[in-house]
This record gives structure tokens, sequence and C-alpha cells, in this order.
């Protein structure tokens, strides 16, 4: 599953999914956009995970969670849980990120 969200409410989807990985980005933010094919490609790929895109200025609440201070940053919750996070432009590393969460 894929989704924007448009409203502070990703506590909400954190704890009603077993997995969530998270891009948090910005409208002004560059390396956000080039990210967000990869990041919905990801997606159609791990249909058992929730891949949910999360902008970082608008929603304040939502960015507490995984504590993101630099753009784009991909953050994963499991059970409810942050589990990790990375800062990156680069699709490898957000898919080993992605494995990561899916092998524990």
């Amino acid at each position: 599953m894929f989704t924007e969200i448009d409203q502070d409410n990703l506590q909400d989807i954190v704890n009603s999914n077993e997995v969530v990985v998270v891009q948090y980005s910005a409208t002004w933010c560059g390396n956000c956009r080039i990210m967000k094919p990869k990041f919905k490609k990801l997606a159609t790929e791990n249909e058992n995970i929730t891949f949910v895109i999360a902008d970082a200025e608008k929603f304040p609440e939502s960015r507490k969670l995984a504590n993101v201070d630099n753009l784009p940053t991909f953050a994963t919750f499991k059970k409810g849980t942050f589990m990790n996070q990375v800062q990156t432009n680069k699709f490898e590393v957000l898919k080993d990120l992605v494995d990561e969460v899916t092998s524990n």
C-alpha cells in the first residue's frame, strides 16, 4: 500500500499496520522529488508493507516519530515501534532499509 498523508496522523498509521516505511520530504526538496518514484516502485514490489510519504514541514508530530533533521529521510516502523532511519538519495540504500525491516 502507498499513500501520501494529508493530515498529521502518521502515528495512527504506524500503530495500525505491521510494517511501515516513511519517506519524509518537503515540496522544496529536489532529492525528495527524485526519490519519490523510486519509493513508489518499492511499494508496488512490497505489497505487505505500508509505504507513506509525509511532508516533514507540514506535519511536525509525524516528523518527531523519527527525529527527522534532514531530507529526504526514510524511516521504518514495525508493530508501532521505530526501527531505523537513513538520510539518502540513493535507491540501493533505501532498498537495504526496506530489506532490513522485513527480515527482522
